[in-house]
């Protein structure tokens, strides 16, 4: 007698049809399992492109000079950087007379502060003060009106500003912006120009801005804290060896001594890139652990199940064996009927962390990416569970003898 591959799947979903409840309550573990799997990997490949826009953005051949690093992983480092000495004016100077590699030198200080126009005020505006090239390294700023701040601007600290799309939104309701008054902290900008909008990086919207010269930033705020220094390399194989300037430029305006920590942090994109990767991947390992114990347990079930199947199917498989049936073919049976019951498990999981993913991106700033791959190895996962713990239950059943299975009541 060979084995109908057709017929014992059909068998193996009239199964799970004529109970329901049971089929359901069989199939949980593998559901969870697959759906985690499915969902997480989802969102960690839509989150892992968009950030990898978002962050190339900033450019391949720019890096920046910083007293922190983009990601400190202790109080105690926190501690141990923040006894480093602030980055100035004078440093970022320094980088642009001295560097033979770096195209282009800007200076960026922020915080966070209320602006106002007319009776209107809007918190928690980003005042950024930049020097003159600051608008066109890494991510560009591209204006919708007006125009950009000019040496002439930075020298003579000049009480001008330019916005950002959300502050002329909020603010100027429609009403052309340029030439009109903005308040910071009581002081009076002229505004000179508007960006483009760019959007949202993680909901955090990248349009709350208002830039001001870096002098007039520097005499409003003082120098009481850290500059950002932004270096552009004339190209991205040329990066490594404006990097390595830079640093012993920076060492040498510190004193810094042979073997000792620089003093500051050198960022790029592809290190934040790097970072984030090594992040998402804990993530995707943790799922992983947690899903396969959800697919163990799945498992487990699912060979408790089969055991009462060939018990309820005794006779069954008594009259097979006595028509021709061999061991094999038994055997055969049952482990396509285990792989059946745990593919359809595997199948509605996928369906369910599809549906999981697209909505967690729908109401959340968390974007989901759904690759066939992770869809074809959560179902392969739940079939290779069926089919592991399959193999006993399929085996006694192959065992029986077909005498005692007929006389079985």
């Amino acid at each position: 007698m060979n084995i109908n591959l057709k017929e014992s799947a059909t068998i193996a979903l009239n199964a799970l049809n004529a109970h329901k409840m049971r089929s359901v309550l069989t199939l949980v573990g593998v559901i969870i399992g697959v759906t985690t799997v499915i969902a997480v990997v989802s969102i960690v490949q839509g989150l892992d492109s968009y950030v990898k826009n978002q962050v190339l953005q900033f450019g391949s051949d720019t890096f920046t000079v910083q007293k922190f690093p983009n990601f400190v992983t202790s109080f105690e480092e926190f501690l141990e950087y923040n006894k480093r000495r602030d980055l100035t004016l004078e440093d970022m100077k320094a980088i642009e007379e001295r560097c033979s590699l770096c195209k282009a030198v800007a200076g960026i200080w922020d915080r966070s502060r209320t602006v106002k126009f007319g009776m209107q005020s809007i918190e928690d505006v980003d005042i950024r003060g930049v020097s003159v090239n600051a608008p066109f390294m890494g991510q560009v700023m591209e204006l919708a009106s007006g125009r950009h701040f000019t040496e002439t601007d930075i020298d003579h600290v000049a009480l001008r500003v330019i916005i950002g799309a959300d502050v002329a939104e909020k603010l100027f309701y429609g009403r052309d912006p340029l030439g009109l008054e903005l308040k910071i902290d009581g002081v009076p900008f002229e505004i000179i120009g508007v960006a483009k909008k760019t959007g949202s990086f993680f909901g955090q919207s990248m349009d709350n801005f208002a830039r001001i010269p870096i002098t007039m930033y520097q005499r409003m705020y003082g120098s009481h804290e850290s500059l950002f220094i932004n270096v552009q390399a004339p190209n991205e194989a040329q990066l490594p060896q404006a990097m390595d300037e830079v640093r012993v430029i920076m060492r040498a305006r510190q004193h810094t001594p042979y073997k000792k920590d620089d003093g500051f942090a050198l960022e790029t994109a592809a290190s934040f890139i790097d970072l984030w990767q090594s992040f998402s991947q804990g993530i995707f390992a943790v799922t992983i652990s947690i899903a396969s114990i959800a697919l163990i347990v799945g498992g487990v079930v699912i060979m408790n199940i089969m055991l009462v199947s060939v018990r309820e199917r005794t006779r069954e498989i008594g009259i097979r064996k006595a028509i021709g049936a061999r061991r094999r073919d038994i055997l055969v049976q049952f482990l396509i009927e285990a792989v059946t019951l745990a593919g359809a498990g595997g199948l509605l999981g996928a369906l369910l962390g599809i549906a999981i993913a697209l909505i967690i991106s729908k109401v959340s700033p968390l974007p989901a990416v759904i690759r066939w791959w992770s869809i074809l190895m959560g179902i392969g996962m739940a079939a290779s569970v069926g089919l592991f713990f399959g193999i006993y239950p399929a085996s006694r059943a192959a065992k029986l003898d077909p005498i005692v299975a007929l006389r079985f009541e």
